[in-house]
């Protein structure tokens, strides 16, 4: 699942330290490039201690090596002999989907459904997860493949 630079550790230290920096991209999703800019943006900013860009370039190796994890996760599931671990990810992305449509399709026929907001929010939070990460790594994935 892919956060947004604002949901990592080095956005948490950007909220408290830098927050004109972290307005300024905190909804991108991170990746080596993205965080490389935060990197120059940091160490350029006169305004930032030294201790706290020591601190942020050391959040930074973190969120580095976590989405290093993920990815490396990914790639274990794909190589799995069981049909579910590599099929969980389109199995939830086509769920979620068919959700979704279905509510619409009620709310646009104005059936006598009630669904508590709660659980739209959910379902979109969910939905929006779910698109970003699995259409957003296909497409890293390719473009990393044509850039080799």
């Amino acid at each position: 699942m892919k956060k947004s630079l604002k949901e990592t550790k080095i956005g948490a230290f950007l909220a408290s330290k830098a927050p004109k920096v972290l307005n300024a991209i905190g909804d991108v999703l991170p990746d080596k490039g993205t965080l490389g800019i935060v990197k120059n943006l940091i160490t350029s900013d006169n305004k930032i201690k030294a201790i706290d860009k020591e601190q942020a370039m050391k959040l930074i190796e973190q969120d580095i090596a976590e989405m290093k994890q993920v990815s490396n996760r990914w790639v274990s599931d794909m190589k799995s002999d069981s049909w579910l671990s590599k099929n969980t990810r389109p199995l939830a992305l086509i769920f979620l989907t068919a959700s979704a449509v279905f509510m619409m399709a009620v709310d646009s026929f104005h059936l006598q459904f009630q669904v508590d907001e709660a659980w739209i929010n959910l379902l979109k939070t969910l939905l929006v997860t779910v698109y970003v990460a699995y259409f957003g790594s296909r497409g890293a994935e390719k473009i990393t493949k044509i850039n080799k």
